[in-house]
Order: structure tokens, then sequence, then C-alpha cells
């Protein structure tokens, strides 16, 4: 990428200055032991040829899986004018603005990315994003916690939300005196798979601050959430929404959720955009009504005109503890991933309102075709009948793992195996399809799936 390292003399001038001979003895605080040896299983050099050659040989390995697994991270097309965008110099390699005015192009890019997520959220302000969704759900939660009149202490997270999210909750919010209460989800009749206000009764005694509504949940389930939202609303509770912000393309907006719309929302902004990268890094959503902007971590960007009657972009609020609140920080995310909502932000402006409805609706499409084959395998049945969006849980008749083993030998991610995390639910798998995939890509699982099983 363009940027400019220090040279040797550069180096040289600055490490006489501070009176070390190498940069090394500016670490001399590290006990050795915990120091890295050298790599002894990295050969020696090659020639470029070489090295060029063993890559492509190396990434070929990885050629031409066909991809079937989502839980929380997705498989979508890309427009290639995206990342041919944000690698540029000024994106590429721009961080936090301290001197924010200066930099009126990461301004405006921020602005409009708010913009946006307001708009798919029906929320009243977005910041400039979170390390991850998991994160982002944590930050609800605190930003709940502050924003209650009286605090419990208490929030009701559901099962069906994300087992990484709700361990990454467990993980930040512990240390806080804030309980997670995890409610069971049904597990038999018309609402298997989603909550219901009889379990969230259950739990609700002593009073809690808020309930997490997950929507689209990990099963893939849509929640009934104005039911829920109005039942959490009547005893004085927040709503914190956890959303896949492709779905809200065709699902009701959190803003618009039950009488009074949710509180806070959260989610995993990688399906915008973002690929998958082995893991990351992606980038978290947090969006909230007006009265709960002053709980809200990151920074917030907002226009104006200068002098001269030109728009202009400023720094509205940015409780942060680089800046003057150290001590009263909301939170201590140090900086946010911009580049990734740069990504978010241009994939959004070149699909438009209407190309991420159509992306959605391809998505559902083509879940509901490959949900109808698998189903027609003899010993595969659902577990769940509500309506999805692009994700569906299937019961097999083996155990979930020995399949993804043995479709991998078919170069086919079979899905997610759910036992681990929701040992109820038995040899149950996770299955995902996306607007990527073609009718022969499903009936390629499909035939791979009856043969496997026999």
């Amino acid at each position: 990428m363009p940027f400019i390292p220090h040279s040797e003399a550069d180096v040289r001038a600055m490490l006489a200055a501070i009176g070390v001979d190498r940069i090394e003895d500016l670490f001399d605080e590290i006990p050795p032991e915990l120091k890295a040896r050298m790599l002894e299983r990295v050969p020696e050099g090659m020639p470029e040829m070489h090295v060029a050659r063993l890559l492509h040989q190396r990434a070929a390995l990885d050629a031409g899986v066909l991809n079937f697994a989502g839980a929380g991270a997705y498989e979508h097309h890309i427009p290639a004018a995206v990342w041919q965008i944000v690698t540029r110099g000024e994106f590429y390699s721009a961080y936090t603005p301290y001197q924010a005015e200066a930099s009126q192009g990461t301004l405006q890019l921020i602005y409009e990315y708010q913009t946006m997520m307001t708009r798919l959220t029906g929320m009243d302000v977005s910041n400039a994003s979170l390390y991850d969704g998991a994160t982002a759900l944590a930050e609800a939660v605190l930003m709940a916690e502050r924003s209650a009149r009286k605090g419990s202490g208490r929030v009701l997270v559901p099962r069906s939300v994300h087992p990484a999210y709700r361990k990454t909750l467990r993980t930040i919010v512990a240390q806080q005196g804030i309980e997670v209460v995890e409610v069971d989800f049904a597990h038999a009749g018309a609402d298997a798979g989603a909550m219901q206000t009889q379990s969230l009764a259950a739990q609700a005694q002593g009073g809690f601050t808020a309930l997490v509504l997950p929507q689209v949940n990990y099963f893939g389930v849509l929640e009934d959430v104005d039911a829920l939202a109005d039942w959490a609303h009547a005893q004085g509770g927040l709503v914190i929404g956890v959303v896949n912000p492709l779905a809200l393309a065709v699902l009701k907006a959190p803003g618009r959720w039950g009488a009074q719309g949710a509180d806070i929302v959260c989610g995993e902004g990688q399906p915008l955009g973002v690929p998958l990268s082995s893991g990351g890094p992606y980038f978290g959503i947090l969006c909230c009504k007006q009265a709960c902007v002053r709980q809200m971590p990151g920074r917030i960007v907002g226009r104006t005109t200068d002098i001269d009657g030109r728009d202009g972009y400023t720094l509205t609020l940015q409780a942060r503890e680089q800046h003057i609140r150290r001590a009263k920080a909301t939170s201590n995310i140090c900086t946010n991933q911009g580049l990734l909502v740069t990504a978010a932000t241009i994939h959004m402006a070149l699909l438009g309102p209407e190309g991420l409805r159509r992306v959605a609706a391809h998505c559902m499409r083509n879940a509901r075709a490959l949900r109808a084959l698998l189903a027609d395998v003899a010993g595969v049945r659902e577990p769940f009948a509500r309506p999805m969006f692009h994700e569906f849980a299937l019961t097999l008749p083996r155990p979930a793992s020995t399949l993804i083993e043995q479709l991998a030998g078919e170069r086919i991610l079979a899905g997610v195996a759910l036992g681990e995390d929701y040992p109820e639910l038995g040899d149950a798998l996770l299955v995902c399809a996306t607007e990527t995939k073609t009718a022969d890509d499903l009936s390629r699982y499909a035939r791979a799936l009856k043969s496997v099983l026999g």
C-alpha cells in the first residue's frame, strides 16, 4: 500500500535522541522466556519465482469449496469496485482523525455510513462501528444499564443468541456487576426455535434492565419481535435488537418493533461488503434512540455548513478514552473498524436499497429451495418450523461432525454442528444458503448428503 516508512537514518536519529543503541533495547523489560524464538519450520529463503509457484500450489488446495456454512459469518458476492476503492491509499492507511476537522473525507464517509445504518435499522443515531458483533452486544448491554433509570444489573439473553456473542458478553460485563440471565427457546410446537413470553416471564422475577432480542436468531429463525418488544417495555425494560443488517432489507426495521421500537440495535456488519477472511477482521454495528445517545461509545459525525455556506463535517460526539473523558469514558474500545466501515458504505452505495432487497430475497429463495431438497433425504428432519431468513437447522441420523468431515472430502462445507453448544438438539446441523449459490450447487449438496447417508 502507499506508505512511507522511516529510513535507517531516521531510526538511528531517533534512537540517539532517546539514548539507546537498538530498537530491541526498548523492550528489555520482557523476560527472555516470553520472547518468540526462531521459526524452526520455516524453510530457507527461495527465489521469488519459486516462492510464487509454491504459494499458488498452496492456494489451489483451498480452491473450489462449496460453502454452506454460516453461523454469523456469511459468503456474499462483493462487487469488485468495493475493495478496488477501499484499497486506495487515502482509505487504506487512514486512521483515527485526531485533528478531525482536517479529515473531511473520512468524516463525510462516516457520516454517510451512519445515515445508511439509521435508515436500515429505523433508529435515530448510529456510531462509527465497533470491533465485531459480539463486542457490539456487550457495549449495548452496558449502554442499557447506564441508560436505565434504575438499572437492575440483570439482562435477559435468549439462548438463541449466537453462542460466541453470549460468551463475549459474559466476559465483558462480569466485572461490571451485571448478571446475564439466559432464557431458553421453545423446543417443540409451532414456536420451536424461538422465544416465548412465558419463558421470559419466569426469568423476569426480580426485574431486568433489558431484553436482548435477536432477529434473525442463531438458528436462522425469525422471532415474534413485535410481541416480545411490547412485553419487555410493559415490564419497564429496554429492548436490545441483535440483527443481521442484510436481513433488514426485507424485514421490519428494529425501530418499528412493537409499539415503541427497539431502544438499542447492534449486530455484525460483515454481510455488507466484508469478505470472510478466515474469521476477520469484521466490524460491529451499534445504533440507538436519541434518548440513549449520551451513553453510546465511539464517535458520531455531524454535518454543518461553514461561513461560506459549504457543507462541512465534524465530530459531534466522541466520548472516547483518548480524548477529554478518560476516567469517565463510556468504553475502552480504543478505535473503530474504519476500513471495514468504508467497505460497507461503498457496498451499500453501489447496491442501493433495491439492490440490498434483491440480494436478501435471493438468499431467502435459495435457502427455502435447499431446505426442501435436504428435507426429502431419508433420515433428515427439521426441528424448527418457524419462518427463517437464509439459514436453517436440520437433525441428522448420524453425528453432524462426522457428516461435515465426509462432505469436506467432496469439497462441500456442509454447515456448522450445533451439538456442542446445544447438546439437547443432538445431531443437528446449521445450514446456510446465500445469493452466491446456483440451482446446480443446491442439487450437488443434496446428492452428496443423500450419498453420504446411504
